[in-house]
């Protein structure tokens, strides 16, 4: 395995996706869910920082997504999803080593660059045929997003500026924009445009893990950033596989690149 970046940062917490006291609301979550279905923006926590998102499915309102966080189609959003079965027709087929880390690291704190599915027509920005993807560890994300379905979504603040890790710091991220009330939300074209979930402080500010199987990285997974999930536990998932593809005679140490 191959690394190009390595801020370091704590291990996931051990959580199983949808218990602990969260403040959940049945209502923010469908009326934040109908939002996002309908093109609108929607903030939510994760397991790492709070995000700003959307419907993966529709064009426009990436593009919205996108303008909102002062961003250009060269750097498309990453995909949130609940669950494998919403990969479908999203990724190509998996390889063992994409699986391996599914099975092992998610939900949680772990984003996989993966080939697009030919048949995808979905329009993120410059993907260059491959989609970032990952399974949150949050009980209001996951809820939202077994509703609404993939979503778009990235941390909730402008670019260049430090992300969100409470329902505050989202809301100056977006002055004048954000709300947490679903009747406060105005007509198309007026303010406020966004629906935020409150779900108290997130553990960030370190975000996920960024590993690429895309590619040649298929068989020879890249690092692309070290986030919350050390590489040392990436490694640990991958070496059994590694080793079995370089044969018996291999070396079971991954290789690396850049610092450790």
């Amino acid at each position: 395995m191959t690394q190009t970046s390595s801020p370091m940062g704590a291990s996931a917490p051990e959580r199983d996706g949808d218990g602990g006291d969260h403040g959940e609301s049945a209502d923010i979550i469908a009326a934040a869910a109908a939002r996002a279905r309908a093109g609108g923006l929607v903030i939510t926590p994760t397991d790492t920082v709070y995000g700003i998102g959307t419907t993966a499915a529709d064009a426009t309102a990436v593009a919205r997504l996108l303008g909102a966080k002062g961003r250009g189609r060269r750097m498309p959003p990453p995909v949130l999803v609940a669950g494998r079965d919403q990969l479908d027709g999203v990724v190509a087929d998996p390889s063992p080593a994409a699986l391996a880390l599914m099975d092992a690291l998610w939900p949680g704190a772990l984003t996989l660059v993966l080939a697009a599915s030919p048949a995808l027509a979905w329009d993120l920005g410059e993907t260059g045929g491959t989609i970032a993807v990952r399974m949150p560890d949050h009980p209001l994300t996951l809820p939202l997003l077994r509703a609404t379905g993939p979503m778009a979504v990235t941390s909730a603040n402008r670019t260049g500026e430090p992300p969100a890790t409470d329902a505050a710091s989202a809301r100056l991220a977006f002055p004048g924009q954000v709300t947490d009330a679903p009747g406060a939300l105005a007509a198309e074209g007026g303010q406020p445009s966004i629906l935020l979930i409150d779900g108290g402080p997130t553990p960030g500010p370190v975000p996920s893990t960024i590993v690429s199987l895309a590619g040649d990285n298929a068989t020879r997974p890249r690092v692309l950033r070290e986030g919350l999930i050390p590489v040392r536990r990436i490694e640990e998932v991958l070496e059994p596989l590694l080793a079995a593809q370089a044969g018996p005679s291999a070396a079971p140490e991954p290789a690396r690149e850049g610092r450790a």
